[in-house]
């Protein structure tokens, strides 16, 4: 299918939002916009981080969600606690595939499930002795834990449960943080505001634990990785480029990172931001409090790495620039063998993305180095200035859609046609039901990592095994065979 015009994707929207009544159209309109290069702020064409439209399937999460299933979770040498029914604990254990190493159950604990497993009593009168009495018996069944995180869910803030009571009680008792972390799941509009809450609990309860602390060494060339959750082993794909060029990464946050490395985050030369919208709130935190300055830098793809590379390089001294050099060298003969592998078979491919956090802008390049083209993109719980960062990867008059509906995403689907697909879970067998190629780009369909050069060769062969898999000439559309028998029928008729 050639390119759209802007009018023909205007028309597209306008199509799309007519089966609306008035005030819902009118509400959707703002966050469906045609991609426009020459603005500078997104809030000119586009609404972002408001409620979703009540009625409609909205594909996003929770604040709760977004505290323990993305910031506090990964965190692999801390317990946390899901205190609340057990429901929402069991859902967001070990989903994201957020590798560490470790032995779980002794000094790692990413993948288990700690919950106070609300009952209708809990409800009745309260869960703080619950609460207490779960915090001694972790302290007693797993000694080697570093610290506690208590992730409140909907009932504990409509009950009103004295979790910051508990908190300091118990940080007395065991000589280790008990951070409470007011995420229940009904504050906000999305899962977004449970990043910033979770960022807040950061700032006002670890970070500054260490700061008349002298016994870390620094050196010139400390760095700290913000918002790489590590998954499928990313953050360890990025740590190799940065230690590499001559950086020493003294923390991950929050992939296979630990509450000591957040702790001596503070006495870092650079923050290096990967997620910026879960993560921005506490670098801008540190920037003001510590002077230290933040970047954001993107890994997917040749073209991006060299361009994140020299740009943090040009942060520090002649030697580390030198070394950004060394390493781009030392892999071009990897990725251009990478890309003259896959790039005829890709070439020219279209592909629609609608996922969370950064890669709706982040993956762009990767694809255009194998010679793909993304003609639509959109964010779950994006803010305005993830769109300014986005219009300037889209090409004009492509697709932009905010908490994008299951009506509206499907039918763009069938108007555009793309190639491949890049979802969550909630959208991946729809669309596979429709024929159409898919990747869940949320956990990369459980392979990865996804960052650096060699996840680059991961990417590359992954997109090829979904979009030249045989296996898409023998699906039978359901509807579209039944279309087709009863035009037969009609004809015999």
């Amino acid at each position: 299918m050639a390119a759209m015009t802007r009018e023909e994707t205007e028309a597209l929207i306008q199509e799309v939002l007519e089966v609306y009544p008035e005030q819902a159209r009118k509400d959707r309109a703002k966050h469906l916009a045609v991609n426009d290069q020459s603005l500078e702020k997104s809030n000119k064409c586009i609404t972002s981080n408001r409620k979703s439209q009540p009625g409609v399937m909205t594909i996003r999460g929770c604040a709760y969600a977004g505290s323990k299933g993305v910031v506090w979770g990964p965190i692999k040498d801390m317990i946390h606690i899901s205190h609340g029914p057990v429901g929402c604990g069991q859902y967001s254990r070990a989903g994201r595939r957020n590798y560490y190493v470790g032995t779980t159950g002794v000094n790692t604990f990413g993948t288990m499930n700690f919950t106070s497993d609300f009952q209708e009593k809990d409800i009745v009168f309260g869960g703080d002795k619950k609460l207490a009495k779960i915090i001694n018996e972790i302290e007693q069944l797993f000694p080697l834990h570093k610290g506690i995180s208590i992730q409140s869910e909907c009932p504990i803030g409509l009950i009103g449960d004295d979790i910051e009571a508990v908190a300091k009680k118990a940080n007395a008792e065991i000589n280790k943080p008990v951070v409470p972390v007011r995420c229940e799941g009904f504050r906000g509009v999305s899962q977004s505001l449970g990043h910033h809450i979770a960022n807040d609990a950061i700032r006002d309860w670890v970070l500054d634990s260490r700061d008349g602390d002298t016994s870390f060494e620094t050196s010139p060339y400390d760095v700290a990785v913000i918002g790489d959750y590590n998954i499928g082993g990313d953050a360890w794909a990025s740590r190799t480029l940065l230690e590499e060029m001559g950086l020493r990464v003294v923390a991950q946050w929050s992939g296979d990172g630990t509450i000591a490395e957040m702790q001596n985050t503070p006495k870092v030369k650079l923050n290096l931001i990967h997620c910026y919208r879960s993560m921005n709130y506490i670098a801008r935190h540190m920037e003001e409090k510590y002077s230290i300055p933040w970047i954001e830098y993107n890994f997917f793809g040749p073209t991006k790495i060299a361009e994140s590379l020299r740009k943090i390089a040009a942060h520090f001294d002649e030697t580390i620039q030198a070394g950004a050099e060394k390493v781009i060298a030392k892999y071009q003969a990897e990725y251009d063998a990478v890309i003259a592998k896959y790039k005829p078979r890709l070439q020219g491919k279209r592909v629609m993305l609608y996922v969370g956090g950064l890669r709706p802008r982040h993956v762009i390049g990767a694809y255009e180095d194998l010679g793909m083209e993304v003609v639509g993109t959109g964010y779950e719980f994006g803010h305005n200035d993830d769109y300014d960062r986005t219009i300037k990867e889209m090409g004009n008059a492509t697709l932009l859609y905010d908490d994008v509906t299951g009506y509206e995403f499907e039918e763009f689907v069938k108007k555009v046609q793309p190639d491949l697909i890049g979802s969550g879970i909630k959208e991946k067998y729809i669309f596979q039901k429709m024929g159409i190629p898919f990747r869940q780009m949320h956990s990369w369909d459980y392979s990865g990592p996804y960052h650096g050069y060699d996840g680059f060769a991961i990417f590359a062969r992954d997109m090829d095994m979904t979009l030249n898999n045989p296996c898409w000439k023998q699906v039978k559309v359901p509807w579209k065979t039944a279309e087709s028998d009863a035009v037969a029928v009609a004809a015999s008729a």
